[in-house]
């Protein structure tokens, strides 16, 4: 019983990290405000760098391994997903503010970029629908047997939620130094951290892998990575 609480006040806990994360970008980091330098940065991408950390760590089968010497492995999903959104929280609470303005459009620009981040909502949303949501939330273990997705958005990338994330944050309308910042840093630690997830479903899924990655060339963004 303890065990379900645990998992699903996670589940919850991740999702009011990725609310906390939307409207961070969508009001705080919109807010125009004068240059204040490389300080605020330095700051911002480190607190970034912790979240990232913390995702490599985990993929490492010896902390796994250490980890389940005290945690229950039905447990280390939602731990790492305690832990993940709790990061996240503290990113969006102790963002420094860089201020800038690099543009803001208005008329049929606005509504393209518009576009493009609906798109980037539409291929998250797709893509989630193609993998077990409770499963990514941590409220059920995650496991080979739910099989290798490769439909959808699955055909276009190999990580398709990663593509929706970039076309959302890079999107904007009105791009502020803030917003610029976080989507450069978070694409970085998107782009580094792929390949270790890789290396983690070719130990999960073996061959079944090695083909999906012959057959889907893009990890990210297509004819770029």
């Amino acid at each position: 019983m303890r065990a379900r609480v645990f998992v699903w006040l996670g589940g919850g806990l991740f999702v009011a990290s990725l609310s906390l994360c939307a409207w961070t970008y969508l009001v705080v980091l919109g807010r125009s405000a004068p240059a204040a330098g490389w300080r605020p940065m330095a700051v911002n991408a480190a607190l970034i760098t912790v979240f990232a950390l913390h995702h490599s760590l985990f993929a490492r089968d010896r902390l796994k391994a250490w980890l389940t010497r005290s945690i229950p492995a039905s447990l280390l999903r939602s731990v790492y997903v305690w832990v993940a959104s709790l990061l996240l929280m503290l990113v969006c609470a102790l963002w420094r503010p860089i201020g800038g303005e690099l543009y803001r459009v208005t008329g049929f620009a606005a509504v393209a970029l518009a576009a493009v981040q609906l798109a980037g909502v539409w291929i998250t949303a797709r893509g989630v629908a193609r993998i077990d949501p409770l499963e990514l939330a941590g409220i059920r273990p995650a496991s080979a047997s739910q099989g290798l997705q490769v439909t959808g958005p699955f055909r276009w990338v190999r990580h398709p939620l990663y593509l929706g994330w970039v076309l959302m944050v890079f999107g904007a309308a009105h791009m502020t130094g803030d917003r610029l910042a976080f989507a450069v840093i978070t694409t970085i630690y998107l782009v580094v951290a792929i390949p270790w997830e890789e290396r983690s479903l070719l130990k999960i899924f073996g061959e079944e892998y090695t083909r999906y990655m012959r057959n889907v060339t893009w990890r990210m963004i297509p004819f770029i990575y």
